[in-house]
């Protein structure tokens, strides 16, 4: 497969300073090879993962998928792999994460496209490259080696740019005439990249929040008394908004919004999704954190009022998401009933039924704090969830 080369990917890479993790799954794993069989290749890669079964997939990425064969898919495990190579060697600036994900020929016929997703993701930036096949066009193996191939042309783009010349012309040999790459990247603000190397809390996008949020001390929101909706508005819908406009009225209070760049059992959210997310709010005032559960972000924003629907609230106080402890739930309720203001908690339809948390078992002390918005005042059954396979479906 492999042209003769002035330079080795790997020697390319070792002088790029790159630490490599590499995920791939359906397809692409002829890349590993490629690499470890280079002398010095120990200098480079860390590991390479190989999970097929959806189920070693969902251990890395938390959780099922939407899609197992998708540009989103492998971005997240783009993003868990470079996580990995930071837990490693604690180099955030060099640990590299690629990642490839597959639709290839197989022994049944399949119904879709024939598809490569490959994605890599970095301190300094997030990169995709997405290639639909002709169906039938040719064999597994010279569709493995066209994966291959293109894992190696975005990793070598990414880390040496103009260095990539040759991988370039070996991949765009393998492509038919109808056939093409399509790409994308995002090359991230410097505030969005402290706070992935965790040396920013939060930073301002949009909104006057924004404004004050350009020196070294602005950084880390200061100040009291937010009115603060935190969610992954994923994505961001009129539900949301009408939920917002109704919090301002009962809080008297201009709401912000806030979204995690990180969670707790999954990989952080890529520069690419976090910039589609960003692109929904069109100005209005966002914190961006590493804030992923609700007692962080009490802490990051003191004082404040929170809205949070009823799925949210009622895992407030539910020992399993304190790894079970109720001990520690216990705790987590007394910090939230001290440190805010108050939670402003919004019922939702779930199995044709408007759930509303005001009949349920919780603390006294939590309900004390919380104003239940009834189902009188208002009802709006939007789904996130419906919203992205309505927007996956119009996509097929």
């Amino acid at each position: 497969m492999v042209p003769s080369l002035a330079a080795s990917p790997v020697e390319l890479l070792r002088r790029h300073g790159t630490r490599l993790v590499m995920v791939a799954t359906g397809g692409g794993s002829e890349a590993i090879p490629l690499l470890l069989t280079e002398p010095g290749a120990s200098d480079v890669v860390l590991e390479a993962i190989v999970p097929y079964a959806r189920a070693a997939i969902d251990d890395l990425l938390g959780g099922p998928q939407e899609s197992y064969c998708s540009d989103r898919t492998a971005r997240r495990l783009a993003v868990a792999a470079w996580q990995r190579g930071v837990d490693l060697e604690n180099a955030v600036d060099e640990s590299v994460g690629l990642a490839v994900t597959a639709s290839l020929r197989s022994r049944q016929v399949k119904r879709g496209p024939h598809r490569i997703h490959v994605a890599v993701h970095r301190l300094a930036g997030t990169a995709t490259a997405t290639l639909e096949m002709k169906k039938g066009g040719r064999s597994r193996a010279e569709e493995e080696r066209l994966a291959a191939a293109l894992c190696l042309d975005l990793l070598l783009e990414v880390m040496t740019g103009d260095q990539v010349t040759v991988w370039r012309d070996e991949l765009t040999s393998l492509l038919l005439p109808e056939e093409h790459v399509v790409r994308e990247r995002c090359q991230p603000p410097l505030a969005w990249q402290r706070l992935f190397a965790a040396t920013a809390t939060a930073v301002a996008v949009g909104g006057e929040a924004a404004a004050n949020n350009q020196t070294e001390a602005g950084l880390s929101p200061s100040g009291t008394g937010r009115l603060l909706f935190s969610g992954s508005f994923d994505p961001l819908h009129e539900g949301h908004l009408a939920m917002a406009r109704l919090a301002e009225e009962i809080a008297e209070r201009p709401v912000e919004w806030e979204l995690s760049v990180d969670n707790v059992d999954k990989p952080m959210l890529d520069y690419i999704e976090i910039s589609q997310r960003v692109s929904l709010f069109d100005g209005r005032t966002l914190w961006l954190s590493r804030a992923a559960t609700f007692v962080e972000k009490i802490e990051l924003f003191p004082e404040s009022t929170f809205i949070m629907g009823a799925d949210t609230y009622l895992r407030l106080a539910d020992p399993r998401y304190y790894g079970g402890s109720q001990k520690q739930a216990d705790a987590a309720i007394r910090t939230i009933c001290k440190k805010t203001r108050g939670l402003i908690v919004f019922g939702r339809e779930q199995d044709g039924a408007f759930q509303s948390a005001a009949q349920a078992d919780l603390p006294e002390k939590l309900r004390d704090v919380t104003y239940f918005v009834s189902e009188r005042e208002f009802r709006m059954d939007v789904s996130s969830t419906a919203i992205r396979a309505a927007a996956e479906t119009a996509d097929t």
